[in-house]
């Protein structure tokens, strides 16, 4: 075995996550390997694979550098499927105000990464949001959750959504937008690229946002 049948399964998805996050740095395998939290083998067989697909390269110290950034990204957000892939627990606020309702999900203390069109909202605005949508670890963070945001329970079509992620790999380089916890740029690209109600608008915009972020992180690597 030199190569994975599919680099957006779970796991091998860890390692696009993390070269796309920290695009400009090159890798070690066994590194790669630490950062995602998967084997040294799997590591090894996925970067084979990027390599074959010319979307990765060793340089001259036979570490794994990104090449293609964009290229892979796209592919991954057509593949990926968010509505399908998570299992989504709907909840209803009577909160009409999007910015009041963020504000009081910036106070929560417990682990959470805010993703979709109010994830957008906040990194690149440009589609008002309608409904929040909220990573959680499990569905026992749910009920907590719900208490402290006074939320109702709703059978479906909630304004605020609770996922249950495909894989924790979701959480990785998540970061503060104005004080409220948002997956990483690359995760919430991903999401958008195929979700409902112009999710394919609000991933457009914010690949203006990655773009410039990629480009200042690979003079800060290449400086180095």
């Amino acid at each position: 075995m030199s190569a994975v049948k599919n680099i957006f399964a779970p796991k091998s998805s860890r390692i696009l996550r993390v070269l796309l996050v920290n695009f400009g740095r090159d890798w070690d395998e066994r590194e790669l390997a630490v950062e995602a939290n998967v084997s040294s083998g799997l590591a090894h067989y996925v970067c084979t694979t990027l390599i074959e697909l010319g979307s990765a390269a060793r340089d001259r110290r036979n570490r794994i550098v990104l090449v293609d950034p964009v290229r892979l990204l796209r592919r991954w957000a057509s593949y990926y499927q968010y509505d399908r892939a998570n299992k989504f627990l709907d909840y209803f606020t009577f909160e009409k105000e999007i910015d009041q309702f963020l504000g009081r999900i910036s106070a929560l203390d417990l682990k959470y990464a805010l993703s979709g069109l109010a994830a957008a909202w906040l990194v690149a605005p440009y589609v008002r949001p309608v409904d929040v949508h909220l990573y959680i670890p499990s569905e026992d963070i749910a009920a907590i959750l719900a208490e402290k945001l006074e939320l109702n329970p709703t059978p479906r079509g909630g304004n605020v959504k609770f996922v249950v992620p495909y894989d924790e790999g979701v959480f990785y380089g998540a970061h503060e937008v104005k004080s409220v916890k948002v997956v990483s740029n690359v995760q919430l690209y991903v999401d958008l690229y195929n979700l409902p109600a112009r999710g394919e608008e609000a991933a457009s915009q914010l690949l203006e946002v990655l773009l410039r972020e990629w480009r200042q992180k690979k003079e800060v690597h290449q400086n180095v």
